[in-house]
């Protein structure tokens, strides 16, 4: 590579401020800059790959100009979205993990102009994900949460922890994921998604946005989620205790076990 061409770097992003401050203890050669009232940090993750982590904020919009930024600015040639989602799909349970096979916009709908969730101009309602970054994160979330070793769930938090968020035999599984500007916290609302998009395993604000921004660039990405809750208003989790001592554990653990081939 000739000295005036840009490096090239693995962008990793998250909506939550923890699990972004969990994978910067494990970042060499550290230096950060601020753009658009986000920190970008730079360094090489896992002593493995050259990253760009940065905390996208919650919802489409922030989390496409994040993108946008690490493609253009820090010549990012792949993203990895990692973070929480609502279930949808029936019997997801909070500590299952969904690795993205697809995303879709459920709040799209440019009717009659263009069919619903059509992207206007795009032609497409669906992104496909990375398909072979995505069989390995699949296999390395399923490493991690089956690992009877200190790089598993059950040795990295205690039985009374996984007790107290439900967690008994999480699954891995892929699919459909959509995302909306609109956070579920009724029954009848996920009825109503489960009704418009059938296919969907659960929903969150930003995946999808990042999967449309990566597909106009060319430039493969993933999405990981931990369920956090069940997107109606059943859930009893306390959702920023899950964040910090559940969700943090998993990203940073996924992350690990799929970039350097621990899995």
């Amino acid at each position: 590579m000739s000295s005036n061409q840009p490096e090239q770097r693995l962008g990793i992003m998250s909506a939550m401020v923890e699990e972004v401050e969990s994978l910067l203890s494990e970042l060499s050669n550290h230096t950060s800059e601020v753009h658009g009232k986000r920190t970008y940090h730079k360094g090489r993750l896992f002593n493995t790959v050259d990253v760009v982590i940065v905390f996208s904020r919650w919802g489409k919009v922030a989390a496409a100009a994040t993108t946008a930024i690490l493609i253009e600015r820090y010549n990012c040639q792949e993203i990895i979205f990692t973070g929480v989602a609502g279930g949808v799909q029936h019997g997801l349970n909070v500590g299952d993990v969904v690795v993205a096979s697809r995303l879709v916009q459920h709040d799209m709908n440019a009717t009659p102009i263009f069919k619903r969730f059509e992207i206007p101009l795009l032609g497409i309602t669906e992104f496909p994900t990375s398909e072979c970054r995505r069989d390995q994160l699949i296999k390395a979330a399923n490493t991690f949460v089956a690992a009877a070793d200190g790089t598993g769930l059950n040795t990295m938090t205690t039985e009374e922890q996984r007790q107290k968020f439900h967690i008994a035999k999480p699954k891995v599984i892929t699919g459909l994921a959509a995302s909306g500007d609109k956070f579920f916290a009724s029954k009848a609302d996920l009825d109503q998604l489960r009704n418009d998009l059938p296919e969907c395993t659960c929903v969150e604000m930003e995946g999808a946005a990042v999967a449309q921004v990566c597909h106009e660039h060319d430039i493969p990405f993933s999405i990981v989620r931990i369920i956090s809750d069940s997107a109606d208003d059943s859930a009893d989790i306390d959702f920023q205790a899950f964040v910090k001592e559940i969700a943090t554990l998993y990203s940073h653990g996924i992350l690990e076990l799929a970039l350097t081939g621990s899995s």
